[in-house]
């Protein structure tokens, strides 16, 4: 029985590093405390209650959430700090041994938070991979107009660099319907557009006998909603239906985000990633085929152990090839407890930080020449919230940044518009506004 009496007249604040479905889940967390009575803490503020939900998918992530960690402290320096999240899960006591910390909570305890948070002295409760189970269902705001929605948890692939199965668990999910619910309610809320998350959302549908063709038709069906947008998706669950679906459906963007890891297929073995270079290839040109105008974005991994010379040019060559918009650049980090840590040649980190700056030049390149190639095209854009520069900033559906005076559109619109050309410091095109849609 949860003493209700211990809330009252609290305040909390959230901090959330890492994914997008981390975000989702501060939310539900927030949630859960607000129907107690917890009030989120005003600018200038003093909190009672922090809440940090973590990130550990590389070892400059774990930095910045200790770093993060020992900030709120200091700001919050009577604060009831909880940290949760994936960092929180994999090394706990590390989490535990930060000074001001309080709680402790791992993936499987952390929406059930109301029942440890008047528990005295330092706690820390996490459980082993194989019991992280439940599916928890979430759904957040960004402050702008976006929501992200969580349909799927966990991971099943075990790839040799990768830690997050360890930190998440298996793969498992909610039903469309409890998804189409949250759609609705985001409807409800005045929401636009919604961004599916979670951590292999292709693999969709494993604890439920759905699948993940049939979540996306039920969502297109819900009305109030002005796009839906994938977020990451492996390659190897991106099916030809799926693409001719996003094709000819009412709702999902033409925008699609796929990880590559690498252009080497010695490299992707070595990663025990799921595909090929000869796969990667046929599903952006499928993409083109039925939907010429999409955006493709790639996650990419430099420096990953065996990662030579050759075969990080064979990389560049490849994705120099793709018709994609642009990447994501990470360097490889060591994991304690992965696989990849058994594969005997290292790469510098000079020669990680060199490989990285080609990929991001030449991801800049294929970024502005998409960009280029819609200038003078009509397009709808979703307009967000004002910014300080007296401009509205947006998106059109297939993720082109465009901008605006803020007295000639209003946020949370989509807007009918004709894209003019880059703005004066080229981050975004401006337009020429047609009507609303």
């Amino acid at each position: 029985m949860i003493d209700k009496t211990i809330f009252e007249n609290k305040t909390a604040a959230y901090y959330t590093l890492g994914c997008k479905l981390n975000f989702a889940e501060t939310s539900t967390i927030g949630r859960l405390l607000g129907e107690q009575g917890v009030r989120r803490v005003r600018n200038g503020e003093k909190a009672d209650i922090c809440v940090v939900n973590t990130c550990t998918v590389t070892e400059l992530a774990d930095k910045k959430c200790r770093q993060a960690i020992r900030r709120i402290h200091k700001l919050h320096p009577n604060a009831f700090v909880v940290v949760t999240g994936c960092y929180a899960q994999l090394k706990p006591e590390e989490v535990a041994s930060i000074e001001g910390v309080d709680l402790v909570l791992g993936a499987e305890q952390k929406t059930d938070i109301l029942s440890y948070l008047n528990r005295p002295g330092k706690t820390v409760i996490t459980s082993k991979i194989r019991d992280i189970h439940t599916f928890a269902p979430s759904c957040s705001s960004d402050d702008r107009t976006r929501h992200f929605l969580k349909v799927q948890d966990g991971c099943d692939y075990f790839c040799s660099y990768c830690t997050i199965p360890f930190a998440r668990g298996r793969s498992r999910n909610g039903s469309i319907a409890d998804m189409v619910k949250q759609a609705e309610e985001v409807v409800r809320q005045g929401g636009k557009e919604i961004v599916l998350t979670g951590v292999n959302i292709g693999d969709f549908g494993k604890t439920t006998n759905e699948t993940f063709l049939n979540l996306i038709r039920a969502l297109d069906e819900v009305e109030g909603i002005a796009r839906y947008r994938i977020s990451s998706i492996e390659p190897n669950l991106i099916t030809d239906e799926m693409i001719a679906f996003v094709a000819r459906s009412k709702r999902f963007a033409p925008h699609f985000h796929i990880p590559l890891q690498s252009g080497s297929d010695a490299v992707l073995k070595e990663m025990r990633r799921k595909y090929d270079t000869a796969l990667f290839r046929y599903k952006v040109e499928k993409i083109k085929e039925m939907i010429p105008e999409a955006f493709i974005g790639a996650d990419v991994i430099v420096g990953a152990r065996g990662e030579t010379n050759e075969l990080f040019d064979e990389t560049y060559t490849f994705i120099r090839s793709l018709d994609i918009a642009r990447l994501h650049v990470f360097c490889y980090s060591e994991r304690p407890g992965t696989q990849a840590l058994e594969i005997t040649h290292r790469v510098s980190p000079q020669t990680k930080q060199a490989r990285s700056r080609l990929l991001l030049d030449l991801s800049e390149d294929k970024h502005r020449a998409f960009y280029t190639r819609h200038i003078g095209c009509r397009a709808d854009v979703l307009f967000e919230h004002q910014h300080k520069d007296g401009r509205m900033y947006g998106f059109t559906q297939n993720y082109i940044k465009v901008e605006t005076p803020c007295r000639e559109t209003t946020p949370n619109e989509v807007t009918r518009v004709i894209l003019t050309g880059w703005n004066p410091a080229q981050t975004a095109l401006t337009c020429h506004i047609i009507g609303r849609s």
